[in-house]
């Protein structure tokens, strides 16, 4: 096994390298992972990059991911239970962007408000109401606008519910005579952090609010998230709901890799329905043009929390750019959770620098193949391999591939067939599947049976 520095002109002595290295099992075909989302913690160890001493952060649980190289860069407490207040919403939100995306619902579709949907605006006790929906002791943004009329004022004919009391639960003030889009409820889970946006978009998609958190629960386990159960949709505090900060950063890592177009609401700085604007209450999108996302939340048991996420450039001349994404659980207020964010943040930017190792692939060696069609095979990795390292440590990264030996055919293209191993000062950095950048086929019976005859010797 040979350590290579990671550098253009090292690719063609990779080939020597990989002619007679040690072998490994040979593994089923794997793909790429997402290019903005983090490994699944059940498949991958969590890996802090070593590197500078992040700076304090005052919260109870924090991470810091940078999903560009999908490294965690720095944590603390990342895979403790916690309680996630609204950031449970990001799986709300999963689901129903999967939704759209399998053509089960529509975004100029539109969906009835049930009263369990209305009821949200008595689930928390005392606070807002619809002609003051902001913070509590805070007047509403859009003040002066006409507000919805009051829940008794607006019942549907024949039906007499009682006016659910007023609450301090984030709400987007629907009610069952209204039938918003769903494009306007997610409007509303999203910026304006609706519970009652929330249970209509669960009974929209599944029928219930009890079928949908099933779902969620069946989503987080094909995650392999260990640290995370749900109990509702809205993260309201219920024995047995929980999450992690590694968890929560995952999730996070998932929309943006799968629904960029949908991703770009939680960039939207308020929203405005039936007459009453809110502000989206994550500070930073107003603060860093670099953030755009990602959610908020916050109950006396979680504190306050927040998901951020920014996307600055990196300076290379390819004019290439880098997605981190923070979380922060437990804050001791709404501005504690911003700037403990916006310090994780800028402080991964500044200290860290992403080094583009290898292009998707892009040929790293060409080697003997035995029973194909071909005699050599030609062995890369599957997506561009991307590293995030101290700043201005890049040229001192280095490299081992390793790989079955023999590889005998067939192989299908993308395979894998050895790993690529990175280091930085004899500590890994990451490793990721080296893979046959085409198919080689079976060769005819004469070949197979001459190579085998070959084999005996090899």
């Amino acid at each position: 096994m040979k350590f290579l520095p990671v550098a253009p002109a090292a690719l063609a002595f990779l080939a020597a390298v990989l002619a007679t290295p040690a072998a490994i099992p040979q593994q089923p075909p794997a793909s790429a992972p997402a290019a903005a989302a983090m490994p699944r913690p059940a498949e991958t160890a969590p890996h802090t990059a070593a590197g500078p001493k992040p700076p304090e952060v005052a919260a109870r649980q924090y991470i810091l991911v940078d999903l560009t190289s999908q490294q965690v860069l720095a944590e603390r407490g990342a895979d403790v239970p916690a309680e996630p207040a609204s950031l449970t919403k990001l799986m709300t939100a999963y689901l129903v962007f999967n939704a759209l995306r399998e053509g089960k619902l529509a975004l100029d579709q539109r969906l009835p408000v049930s009263e369990r949907a209305w009821r949200e605006r008595g689930a928390a006790g005392p606070g807002p109401t619809p002609a003051n929906p902001a913070r509590p002791g805070k007047a509403a943004r859009g003040a002066g606008k006409a507000p919805a009329p009051a829940p008794a004022q607006r019942k549907p004919a024949g039906r007499k519910p009682a006016v659910p009391a007023p609450s301090s639960a984030s709400l987007m003030f629907i009610d069952p005579t209204m039938k918003p889009t769903v494009e306007e409820l997610l409007h509303g889970l999203i910026v304006q952090s609706g519970n009652d946006a929330a249970v209509a978009l669960a009974e929209g998609v599944a029928g219930s609010v009890e079928s949908f958190v099933a779902a969620m629960n069946r989503q987080a386990d094909t995650w392999g998230l260990k640290n995370t159960r749900y109990k509702n949709v809205t993260g309201l505090t219920e024995a047995g709901h929980h999450s992690s900060a590694r968890d929560v950063a995952f999730i996070a890592g998932r929309i943006i890799a799968e629904h960029p177009r949908l991703h770009a609401i939680y960039a939207v700085k308020s929203y405005t329905y039936n007459g009453i604007t809110q502000p989206n209450r994550n500070r930073l999108l107003a603060r860093d043009p670099t953030v755009d996302g990602m959610k908020t939340g916050r109950t006396d048991a979680a504190g306050w929390c927040l998901v951020a996420t920014a996307v600055r450039d990196t300076g290379a001349p390819s004019g290439s750019k880098r997605r981190l994404v923070s979380v922060v659980l437990g804050a001791a207020s709404d501005d504690a959770r911003a700037a403990e964010s916006a310090k994780l943040l800028d402080w991964g930017f500044s200290h860290w620098e992403a080094v583009r190792l290898f292009e998707p692939s892009q040929v790293l060696a060409t080697v003997p193949v035995w029973k194909g069609r071909a005699g050599e095979a030609r062995l890369g990795v599957a997506g561009a391999l991307l590293v995030s390292v101290p700043r201005g440590d890049g040229p001192k990264l280095q490299s081992t591939l390793t790989r079955t030996d023999p590889l005998i055919a067939p192989l299908a293209a993308g395979q894998a067939v050895g790993t690529v191993k990175v280091t930085l000062g004899g500590t890994a950095v990451t490793s990721v599947p080296l893979v046959a950048v085409q198919e080689v086929p079976l060769a005819g019976w004469f070949g197979r049976m001459w190579d085998s005859v070959r084999l005996r010797w090899h």
